[in-house]
Parts: structure tokens; C-alpha cells; sequence
């Protein structure tokens, strides 16, 4: 079975995700967030699950399940609300770790 793409967000800031296939799920409050998640991904249904980056802080601890498995990726991208610098953080830790050296985002 192929899998999925989908987007948790603040409506919106998702709602133009749709226009290219992704399965939206609006939430507007970031504490229903984590419950949300755990739902999705019952059935091993997404193999990719984007986030705004203020859903992604408040889906801290459900995320973690995560961390060592391939499916579902879990990636953060800015909301209407403005961008954090999550998603960069991450990216600059995971090529640290695969690299050795932040390559891409040196301060």
C-alpha cells in the first residue's frame, strides 16, 4: 500500500497544502496537537507528517516515538505565525551528526 503525505497546522497556514495532494489536519490549538499525532499515526498510514513549527514544539514528547524509525518522517515548516528556526536547527544537528561538522549553518 502507498503511503501518505499530511500536514498538521493552523488552518491557515495549511490550507494551501491540499492543492497538492497533502491530507490536511487543521488544529488550531497547538495543546490538541500531541493527541492528534498519536492518531495519525495508529495505522502506519503517512510516511511523511509536516508540522507547523508551533505544532511540532507542542507535539514534543508524542514526537519522540519517532526519533529512531524511517516512517513516519516528522518535519517542522514555518506557520503564517512566523519562523523559528526549528526546522534549520534540526537540519544543521542532523548533518552534524552525519557529518561531524555543521557544514551547512556555521554561526
Amino acid at each position: 500500500m502507498a503511503k501518505s503525505i499530511a500536514i498538521i497546522g493552523d488552518s491557515e497556514s495549511i490550507k494551501g497544502f491540499g492543492a497538492v495532494g497533502m491530507d490536511l489536519f487543521i488544529c488550531d490549538e497547538p495543546m490538541n496537537a500531541p493527541q492528534l499525532l498519536k492518531k495519525m499515526t495508529e495505522d502506519d498510514f503517512y510516511a511523511i507528517i509536516y508540522m507547523t513549527e508551533e505544532i511540532f514544539s507542542a507535539c514534543a514528547k508524542e514526537r519522540e516515538k519517532f526519533t529512531e524509525r524511517p516512517i513516519p518522517a516528522i518535519i517542522p515548516l514555518p506557520g503564517v505565525r512566523g519562523n523559528t528556526g526549528i526546522g534549520q536547527k534540526r537540519l544543521s544537528l542532523f548533518v552534524e551528526q552525519a557529518v561531524g561538522s555543521d557544514i551547512l549553518f556555521k554561526s
